[in-house]
């Protein structure tokens, strides 16, 4: 036999054309499923946004007016006074309240048959307008007290929860000859400052609130107000304003200021003859510092004191009773 016909005979090698074929399909396969899971992941915010933004139109004719809207540097802010008594307690609420002069309610209603109580609720809370404005203490600050100008109110006792109370310390070195009294309803001291927050973080805040991801987040958690001593009306409006103000960018302006404006605060101190009482939660999550910086804080007042409630950070919701009593009988003893 020849050996062009022997080679002729032999069988040609195997190739590897059978497994690049499958790898092709596979592959082909994992993109199909991509692209199907990034469509269903578009139509998937798609209706979340077109949900959020529906519900949002709905729920805007359904917010009750409260209050009154006062002219702050050409826009409006709104306050709510209730009471008739002589002194005047000013109230300001902690970072994030979706309705201040509704959240405050409980405690509104134990002051004000001894007081006349205003609530200011700062730009980008309650039915206030955003503003464009930088929210630094000085700003914030300058707000509030022109708010009360325009109420003709200028002697009065100032009452903060929580960032307020970082303000608040601004605030009455400012206009030392208007205020009569600083409460803090576990209000925030500067040494215990907040972590700056990355601008890439903000961004991601902004763009959960622009597509409507924090209704759904609202929706799948615990409701906030289920067990609290609200009538269902005024909680169904809390969540509703919740909804409208929760990640404004008034609100995400403020987060990101609050390193600095804490920062900014640290040597400041309550003026010495200014009569300063703290109603602060006993077990804070840092109570080992919680308290202890708040009695430095005291000590700065000749009159300071501080009392501790079994209470959580929203301490003026359940002990609102308490919190009335207790301040009657301070203003009373420092007479």
């Amino acid at each position: 036999m020849k050996q062009s016909e022997v080679i002729k005979g032999k069988k040609e090698p195997a190739t590897d054309k059978k497994p690049t074929s499958m790898m092709k399909k596979i592959v082909i396969l994992l993109m199909k499923a991509i692209a199907v899971l990034a469509i269903l992941g578009i139509v998937f915010v798609g209706i979340v946004f077109i949900v959020d933004k529906v519900a949002a139109k709905s729920e805007q004719g359904k917010i009750q007016s409260y209050g009154q809207l006062v002219p702050v540097d050409g826009k409006k802010m709104n306050a709510v006074i209730q009471g008739t008594g002589e002194e005047i307690i000013v109230l300001l609420p902690g970072f994030g309240t979706a309705a201040p002069a509704l959240d405050f309610k409980p405690l509104i209603d134990e002051l004000s048959p001894f007081y006349k109580v205003v609530v200011i609720e700062p730009f980008g809370y309650g039915l206030s307008d955003i503003t464009d404005k930088e929210r630094t203490t000085a700003n914030i600050v300058s707000e509030i007290h022109e708010a009360l100008q325009s109420l003709q109110i200028d002697r009065y006792i100032l009452m903060t929860h929580s960032i307020s109370g970082l303000y608040g310390l601004d605030y009455v070195n400012k206009y030392e000859n208007e205020v009569s009294a600083f409460v803090g309803l576990d209000s925030s001291v500067p040494t215990l400052s907040e972590q700056e927050v990355s601008s890439s973080t903000l961004g991601l805040l902004s763009l959960i609130k622009k597509t409507g991801f924090n209704r759904l987040y609202a929706k799948l958690g615990d409701d906030p107000y289920v067990e609290l001593p609200y009538d269902d009306e005024t909680k169904e409006q809390m969540r509703m304003l919740g909804l409208k103000n929760m990640l404004n960018p008034n609100h995400i302006n403020e987060i990101k200021w609050m390193p600095a404006n804490f920062k900014g605060a640290e040597q400041i101190t309550f003026p010495h003859k200014l009569p300063v009482v703290f109603f602060v939660q006993a077990n804070h999550p840092v109570t080992d510092r919680w308290i202890p910086e708040h009695d430095k804080q005291a000590k700065a007042s000749m009159y300071g004191k501080v009392m501790t409630l079994e209470a959580d950070h929203y301490l003026y919701r359940t002990h609102a009773k308490e919190i009335a009593e207790k301040f009657g009988a301070y203003m009373e003893e420092i007479k």
